[in-house]
């Protein structure tokens, strides 16, 4: 991974590229359900979703959202409110800064 400027450039390879704009927009859709879920204090939907996160990233080349779901299923485990609003904040900084290159 790296930067140019303000943006985080993830190189992604070309057979991919179909099934990446729904991947991220899945995050998206991921960061208001976690947000949702800590409202209601449902920790075992954000380990869920963690996990799932910890599982994909990495298969679609974001090493990052990885890390950020591996983080965000303990986090879930841990009931640590303050470390899943940060991992959230990080989660939509990433997906604000990426720039997918195919190649």
């Amino acid at each position: 991974m790296k930067t140019e400027g303000d943006r985080i450039v993830v190189q992604i390879d070309p057979d991919l590229e179909d099934l990446i704009p729904g991947y991220i927009e899945n995050r998206h859709k991921d960061i208001k359900k976690i947000k949702d879920a800590l409202k209601e204090g449902d920790y075992e939907t954000i380990r869920i979703l963690g996990h799932s996160m910890k599982g994909s990233g990495g298969g679609y080349g974001f090493d990052a959202i990885t890390e950020i779901g591996k983080s965000m299923e303990q986090a879930a485990k841990d009931k640590d409110i303050d470390s899943i609003k940060r991992l959230v904040e990080e989660l939509n900084d990433y997906l604000s800064r990426v720039k997918i290159i195919y190649g």
